[in-house]
């Protein structure tokens, strides 16, 4: 098992050098001067030359790359190119936001997908269960975004139960950091719980068909103690690979529902680097949404390895 974990690992470091090289690459090629977009069309030549001296910008390209690379290991970003504000500050504070958001609205959707997906599978010829995969349908079909702002609209506009936005670090205040974190945590989760429940329901129909669980059933146990006893497990392998996507897919999905709610994540952080063209900024942003993804794949490996005796043996 070491070795196969020792194998993934080398991958995702491979996979994370090209990728920083793709997205270093993509950056290089947009069109224009990247300290004549900083300072604007009209900046003389002279201010121009001045802020490619000073940010390195007229050195060769692998030497660029290398200085980004190390600057990104040692968190060592520099500053921003208008505002001279440090970047490794920023971005350490956005990443923790963004975190709370993600994995609160991961717990949420989990909490709802496991146990509504498991009663879709099992009741899935009663008009219970039909009644329930129909709404899981049309939840997929909603953006989180849209259902940010539907929550908006009734629970922070109408209802006034909670504040339609903004942030507060938990250590500072634990129940008003609560309060902001559960609207945009809910309007992710429950796409993302749409989503799972329906794979739920779908590995557990597969489960149930299987010859061992009625082999369980024949002895005695009734149709949830058997699946519960023998069928969870070998559900879980299809699940855990839905749920590895759909944890990068969440991550995705809170750069947009960051700006709905005003929190000052790395979704806001990128936006905001973006209008104000601090190009440097927004690759170092980028990156470390990709390299998230990556890692999150690396786990969802490891994760493999730790319920299928088959990928540990190499067996099939």
């Amino acid at each position: 098992m070491l070795l196969r974990l020792a194998q993934r690992f080398l991958v995702l470091l491979a996979s994370l050098a090209l990728a920083s090289l793709i997205v270093f690459a993509f950056m290089q090629v947009l069109p224009g001067d990247p300290a004549r977009v900083a300072l604007g069309m009209s900046s003389s030549e002279e201010s121009v030359a001045l802020m490619r001296e000073q940010f390195g910008l007229d050195r060769a390209l692998p030497v660029q790359y290398a200085d980004w690379i190390r600057g990104m290991v040692t968190l060592d970003l520099g500053v921003e190119w208008i505002s001279r504000a440090p970047i490794a500050p920023q971005l350490t504070d956005r990443i923790a936001v963004t975190a709370w958001l993600v994995l609160t609205a991961m717990v949420l959707a989990l909490l709802v997908a496991i146990p509504v997906g498991t009663w879709m599978a099992v009741r899935h010829r009663h008009a219970d269960g039909v009644v329930l995969s129909a709404i899981s349908q049309v939840g997929v079909a909603v953006p989180a975004f849209l259902a940010g702002i539907i929550l908006i609209t009734f629970f922070a506009k109408r209802w006034q139960w909670f504040p339609s936005g903004g942030w507060v670090p938990p250590a500072d205040d634990p129940v008003e950091f609560l309060r902001r974190l559960a609207l945009p945590a809910i309007s992710l989760a429950l796409v993302q719980a749409s989503v799972l429940a329906r794979y739920v329901r779908t590995a557990i129909l597969d489960v149930l068909r299987e010859d061992y669980l009625r082999t369980a059933r024949a002895k005695g146990l009734r149709p949830m103690q058997a699946l519960l006893r023998h069928g969870l497990r070998n559900a879980a392998v299809p699940i855990v690979t839905v749920l590895g996507l759909q944890l990068a897919t969440l991550l995705i999905g809170a750069v947009v529902v960051e700006r709905v709610f005003v929190i000052p994540g790395l979704g806001t952080f990128l936006l905001d680097s973006v209008a104000a063209r601090e190009l440097v900024t927004v690759q170092t942003v980028v990156m470390v949404l990709v390299a998230a993804v990556l890692v999150i794949n690396f786990i969802v490996d490891a994760v493999y390895l730790l319920i299928d005796p088959r990928l540990r043996t190499g067996a099939r």
